[in-house]
């Protein structure tokens, strides 16, 4: 339940005012940085076979995209999705011709350009009256996913024939998860343990990410890195242009408000076009030798260095986010310092000799972050000398505690109904991820 410090019209507005003059200080503070465009890494012009137009698509396509797609309803639609789905035999002809056309012009209908945004809670342990433990989500219109969703897969075409994907980001391609990103990881620190050194791990997080994306920036890269033009190009503008959003909370909603900038959380083509825009970021990171894998907008650098080097290790890892904090300003994006985490990875034969030979924190931006003994990154629990018992023992914390929840309600349920939230509950949390386990000793 939401809060009732206010009364629900007065809550709706002051979330909507949140929202966007949390947007405009961020941008306005991102503006005013004094940074220096030679800094901007040179990226060599695409010079593959360009994307200029979209390929129509058959009704056939359209169908069996609605029909693989959640039934999910927006306030927006004109009518309920499963009634569209219902009726889809009907409405295909006309469905279709909208898509094509769209397609074809090189523009994105003005009437799928407004977004409800609903305020979700990051976590449950988050203070609820705290608005900043929110996060926008965008409900959009079904029939403007179905035509995101096409596009997508025509642009994940031409990214993949021409071989475009950033290799360090696992985020939204296929054959790649928050398990193949950690395993890149795992497998650079156990092979630098493997040599003797220790290693500097700093898992970065971005304030607002997808909200303060420039579309000037965007649309350049879109076109010079990545081959996009003509009318492809033009609909990618359409796309981003004169969008706006309203604050819906129950059953009260605010007055529409332009949006200028970023791109729809809880879009289809929101979080690619993210992973696009930050893609020339792996430049300015290879200049300074660090290995770095990133989930979206969730970054890891790692470097290693023989004991004896641990005051180069930090100078250099220090000089390589100062560089990205600057490229990130210069781009509209800002680093949440405060969420930084860092944390040295050792051998536990070396960690009492390490223990007072290396600084106790790094610096990023103006907050200095401590080193810990162990850091959340991707839901996946790293200790300092990679043993994996701190995530293990967490991972059975959560799980007997399901467990004791399911039990509690045991004797209401079927066996079916049991199977399915032990399912859900239980057997998910030991799903995931678990091939970073392999070489633990047997007991864990």
């Amino acid at each position: 339940p939401l809060p009732t410090l206010f009364p629900l019209p007065d809550l709706r507005g002051l979330f909507s005012t949140f929202l966007r003059d949390k947007i405009i200080k961020l941008k306005l503070h991102l503006d005013s940085q004094p940074v220096c465009t030679s800094s901007l890494p040179l990226t060599n012009p695409f010079d593959g076979v360009p994307l200029c137009t979209f390929k129509p698509v058959s009704e056939s396509v359209v169908k069996n995209l609605i029909l693989k797609s959640a039934p999910k309803t927006c306030q927006l639609d004109p009518i309920p999705t499963p009634l569209l789905v219902e009726c889809l035999d009907t409405l295909l002809p006309s469905l279709t011709a909208l898509v094509n056309s769209s397609l074809s012009s090189g523009v994105f209908p003005e009437v799928f350009k407004t977004a409800l945004v609903t305020p979700l809670l990051k976590k449950k342990s988050l203070d609820q009256n705290e608005l900043k433990n929110y996060r926008p989500v965008s409900n959009l219109s079904f029939v403007s996913k179905i035509i995101e969703k096409l596009v997508l897969s025509q642009l994940s075409d031409h990214l993949s024939a021409n071989n475009l994907y950033n290799r360090f980001q696992s985020a939204y391609r296929p054959g790649h998860s928050t398990e193949t990103a950690l395993l890149k990881i795992v497998n650079d620190l156990l092979l630098a343990l493997d040599d003797g050194n220790v290693s500097l791990l700093a898992l970065l997080d971005l304030s607002a990410a997808f909200d303060t994306i420039d579309h000037s920036i965007l649309l350049h890269r879109l076109h010079h890195d990545f081959g996009i033009q003509g009318t492809a190009l033009d609909w990618f503008s359409s796309y981003l242009t004169n969008r706006t959003q309203s604050v819906s909370i129950h059953c009260y909603t605010s007055e529409p408000a332009p949006i200028s900038f970023g791109v729809p959380q809880g879009s289809v083509l929101g979080p690619v076009l993210f992973v696009l825009y930050t893609a020339s970021l792996s430049t300015v990171i290879e200049k300074h030798s660090v290995l770095h894998h990133s989930y979206a907008d969730d970054s890891q650098l790692q470097k290693s260095a023989p004991p004896h080097q641990i005051p180069d290790l930090f100078l250099s890892m220090q000089k390589c986010i100062d560089d990205i904090k600057s490229w990130m300003t210069l781009n509209k994006l800002k680093l949440n310092d405060d969420k930084t985490e860092a944390m040295i990875v050792s051998s536990g034969r070396k960690s009492r000799s390490l223990s007072f030979s290396f600084p106790d924190f790094i610096t990023v931006g103006c907050a200095s972050v401590p080193l810990s003994d162990s850091v959340k990154n991707l839901g996946v629990t790293f200790d300092c000398h990679l043993t994996m018992k701190t995530h293990v023992s967490n991972l059975v914390r959560s799980a007997n505690f399901e467990l004791r929840r399911i039990s509690s309600i045991r004797h209401l349920l079927s066996t079916d109904a049991t199977k399915t939230l032990v399912s859900a509950f239980v057997l998910s949390r030991l799903d995931y991820c678990n091939s970073l386990l392999f070489g633990c000793p047997q007991y864990l």
